[in-house]
């Protein structure tokens, strides 16, 4: 399993799929949907169409995705690498996770098809669908990083949904060549899983299985966030 220190999360739906589910929400309900989410601790949403050829890859017929963004405690990311600290955060993504049932609740509720994307499966990749938003590119260090910040986790809702605010254009892809010219992840990682090239070496990478998080505590976009790097970058390319 990709996220080998967290245990599944139980089934928590209260109301089932609408049998001929609405396509359309309005902007209010939208803004209203959003504002639950944020108030029930979430930093922000974003939103995948996903694409035919993505589909045919992945062998799924989901088409619209809800990505429901969740700060991951600062507390327990400058924690050292221990049990301890990956049993806390699986509490924390077993709290989310019970949230977000609730959340595909309330769009069952109001007549749209709701489905949570079991975040254990590897069947499918939830980093792929997060970058098929636009809204996200993947760092030197191989996190996901939104413009809401680095220490994200990420709860996916695929939905009946057709008319959600889709970006068709990433305007993060600056980052990649920001990374390239940083190098803090590199000079920090204590497992070294980097090559002489500066490659990223997945397996020798111990994040999911004993909760090491140095690079995201050293990353300049969870020290400093993601305006202040972007105009640092800016002021570089003058």
């Amino acid at each position: 399993m990709r996220f080998r220190y967290h245990q599944p999360i139980p089934n928590f739906y209260e109301i089932e799929n609408p049998h001929h589910p609405k396509t359309t929400i309005t902007d209010d309900f939208l803004k209203e949907f959003r504002d639950i989410a944020i108030a029930s601790r979430f930093a922000g949403l974003s939103y995948s169409k996903l694409s035919d050829e993505f589909k045919k890859e992945w062998d799924i017929d989901w088409d619209n995705i809800i990505i429901l963004k969740y700060a991951m405690s600062e507390e327990i990311l400058k924690m050292d690498p221990s049990k301890e600290k990956c049993k806390l955060m699986d509490e924390e993504f077993q709290e989310v996770g019970a949230k977000t049932f609730a959340l595909a609740d309330i769009l069952r509720e109001n007549g749209f098809r709701a489905d949570l994307i079991n975040p254990l499966d590897d069947r499918v990749s939830l980093r792929a669908i997060a970058l098929q938003s636009n809204d996200a590119v993947i760092t030197r260090s191989n996190m996901c990083l939104f413009k809401e910040g680095l220490n994200l986790g990420f709860f996916m809702i695929e939905t009946s949904i057709e008319n959600l605010p889709f970006k068709t254009e990433n305007e993060m892809e600056w980052v990649r060549d920001y990374c390239s010219t940083c190098g803090v992840c590199i000079d920090r990682c204590p497992e070294k899983v980097f090559d002489e090239d500066g490659k990223f070496l997945r397996k020798q990478c111990t994040a999911h299985r004993e909760g090491c998080s140095v690079c995201i505590n050293f990353c300049p976009f969870y020290k400093r966030g993601y305006e202040k790097v972007k105009k640092r970058y800016e002021r570089m390319k003058k």
